[in-house]
């Protein structure tokens, strides 16, 4: 993977998910601490971070993050919408990942230039995202929805479809699904504990994001 990949005007979702094997999901409600958290991550190897729309200050989040940590390939989750769209573009996001995928959503994150990374938990979600030409895709929420088994039982029908599951994936069980061939990298909180966040102890969630390194996924 190009370490100089931030500077690049546009990302693929591939991309997103190839960085690291971990997507951390993040929920904020301060831009100072937005700032701080992220070079945490990014110290320990991680730069892909998705900051979910569920406070009210995550947009200016995201901005500050943009803004002040160039190293950083900041992205916005939770995108339930064309409007959710427009705006994470405006305030700097990379790219876009949605708890599930309607074509509206798709078309204003293609229209805003923004890679997104939709939702699915069944069949015929999958099917939708691959008729608007989407095959990487968030598998959501994971553990509730079957877990490496079900995505085991995907990988006939759907081989030529990428996965990021998220959703009750933790640090111990990380390693069951990226030895999943058609999974390219998990999403999870653990990296930003609330605790951890609350205390500002930043060497704490950089050294969780170095215990990422063990992650191995199966090569393509």
């Amino acid at each position: 993977m190009d370490r100089n990949l931030y500077t690049a005007e546009k990302l693929t979702a591939l991309q997103v998910m190839l960085d690291a094997p971990v997507i951390p999901v993040i929920v904020l409600t301060d831009t100072r601490q937005a700032v701080l958290l992220a070079r945490a991550l990014v110290a320990g190897g991680i730069r892909m971070l998705e900051v979910t729309l569920r406070t009210p200050r995550a947009l200016a989040c995201i901005e500050a993050i943009a803004r002040d940590v160039p190293e950083a390939v900041v992205g916005a989750g939770t995108v339930r919408s064309a409007a959710d769209a427009q705006a994470c573009a405006m305030a700097g996001a990379r790219f876009a990942v949605s708890p599930g995928y309607t074509h509206s959503v798709g078309q204003a994150c293609r229209d805003a230039g923004l890679p997104l990374l939709p939702g699915v938990a069944t069949g015929s979600e999958i099917m939708m995202a691959q008729e608007d030409g989407l095959t990487d895709l968030k598998f959501f929420p994971a553990m509730q929805a079957g877990g490496p088994s079900m995505l085991n039982a995907w990988s006939g029908p759907f081989g030529d479809v990428r996965f990021c599951p998220t959703g009750g994936v933790t640090l111990q069980n990380a390693s069951e699904f990226l030895a999943l061939p058609n999974v390219v990298c998990v999403g999870g909180s653990w990296l930003v504990p609330a605790a951890a966040l609350q205390a500002c102890d930043w060497a704490h969630i950089t050294q969780l994001a170095l215990d990422t390194a063990g992650l191995r996924r199966v090569p393509a």
